[in-house]
């Protein structure tokens, strides 16, 4: 048998083909039999036209039921008003398996329900299309940096301390030993890149947050270049320019799916570089407008990004925080000591914080104060302090949520729905 993909079923119009698949959707008009079909590649109508084809298979398409698994040959032609563009018409069907009553089915379900059943949620036309954009994404982070002179640098998941503060750490037994699950890969980027020059590593990071907003997951995907010789300004370019490079190409690859899931992307169009760039000052003043008991020097919340993100049409940074709301290892700004050389991007519509980083504090005995200050233990991260006497260098990276950016490109309220099977504060399952 010929067995061909949906997603490629444009190559075979006015040819015969076998589909392998799941049952989505079926209906009835009259003499006519109408039934989606999904293969994982994507979703096709198929037709069965009553004296055209044999009349068992009218009686098969009876027994059919949602997500029964399937075998449809029939002849491929154009439809505009079709999904993809394309409908098949059937001339046999084979059923594979029966399926029982499923559970997910087109009706309104509530959020718990669906995350109890996220193993077979994830096969709805929704999720589908939001996994197949994170697919893409990926695969554009990847190219990016891979076309870019960056090498790919593994970061272990079991580290000894702590990156970004040790009240978010996950802790585990190590033997006879205490480990941490990693909140972060940048210190052992920061080693690569003294070896590479240019880094990056992109993997599953760890932070044991007790917050249940539409922000956070315990369990995230983080990529986190990090480059010798470049300083803040060079960061945010960098940043910027691979902001585009994602957002773009997303665009271009994944408009069926952007249409699926009724996305406005005249937003996303916009973002293109360079971006807008104000200071953390300049942000407090904006802040202090709408909100007048705001601190100055503590970091910004969510509702803080909300309300900045949403006077820009296009990503924008914030740069320059104060010194005590950031990492032990971000540079001070020598022309004052009270700010640190950190930036933020911000997406728009709301969604946030995208990226954080910055230049790296690369004196060995301030970064050596900075690692007291902070209570952090000296002896788990004197290798750490070996980067800072044995050639150091100005360097400078960042690290980005793989999951608020799917959310924010996808125009999804919270990020639950952009990983495949999410860890929050009350879910360990499935």
């Amino acid at each position: 048998m010929n067995y061909v993909s949906i997603s490629t079923i444009g190559k075979h119009e006015g040819k015969e083909v076998f589909i392998r698949g799941w049952v989505y959707n079926k209906r009835s008009s009259g003499k006519i039999k109408f039934l989606i079909v999904r293969d994982g590649t994507g979703m096709i109508q198929g037709v069965l036209v009553k004296g055209e084809v044999d009349h068992k298979y009218f009686d098969l398409f009876e027994r059919l039921t949602q997500e029964s698994s399937i075998v449809v040959r029939g002849r491929v032609r154009e439809d505009r008003r079709a999904i993809g563009g394309y409908e098949i018409d059937i001339t046999t069907l084979e059923i594979l398996q029966i399926a029982g009553e499923y559970p997910v089915s087109p009706k309104e379900h509530g959020t718990e329900f669906l995350m109890d059943h996220r193993h077979l949620w994830i096969r709805s036309k929704r999720q589908f299309a939001i996994l197949r954009i994170r697919n893409d994404i990926v695969n554009a982070i990847r190219d990016y940096f891979n076309s870019n002179g960056f090498v790919l640098i593994d970061a272990p998941i079991f580290t000894p301390a702590a990156c970004e503060g040790t009240t978010t750490l996950f802790e585990t037994s190590y033997f006879d030993d205490k480990a941490y699950l990693t909140q972060s890969g940048q210190l052992y980027m920061e080693a690569a890149a003294m070896a590479f020059g240019k880094v990056y590593c992109f993997g599953p990071t760890f932070r044991a947050e007790k917050s249940k907003t539409r922000r956070h997951l315990t369990e995230f995907w983080m990529v986190e270049p990090e480059v010798a010789f470049m300083d803040l300004n060079g960061d945010m370019e960098l940043a910027e320019d691979f902001i585009e490079y994602i957002v773009q190409r997303t665009l271009g690859n994944m408009g069926n799916e952007l249409r699926m899931l009724e996305r406005d992307t005249s937003i996303l169009e916009n973002a293109r570089k360079p971006f807008p760039r104000i200071s953390y000052d300049e942000a407090f003043d904006i802040l202090k407008k709408e909100k007048p008991d705001i601190v100055w020097g503590n970091d910004l919340g969510a509702n803080d990004e909300t309300i900045l993100s949403n006077r820009f049409d296009k990503p924008v940074f914030i740069h320059r925080f104060p010194t005590t709301c950031k990492a032990f290892y971000m540079k001070s700004d020598p022309e004052n000591e009270k700010l640190s050389l950190s930036v933020d991007m911000l997406a728009p519509e709301g969604y946030g914080e995208i990226i954080g980083g910055g230049e790296r504090e690369d004196d060995l005995d301030k970064l050596f104060s900075k690692i007291k200050e902070h209570n952090l233990p000296v002896e788990t991260l004197n290798w750490y302090l070996d980067l800072r006497r044995y050639g150091s260098v100005l360097h400078a990276g960042f690290g980005l949520g793989l999951e608020r950016i799917v959310a924010w490109i996808c125009g999804i309220s919270h990020v639950r729905e952009t990983i495949p099977f999410p860890r929050l504060i009350n879910r360990l399952t499935p």
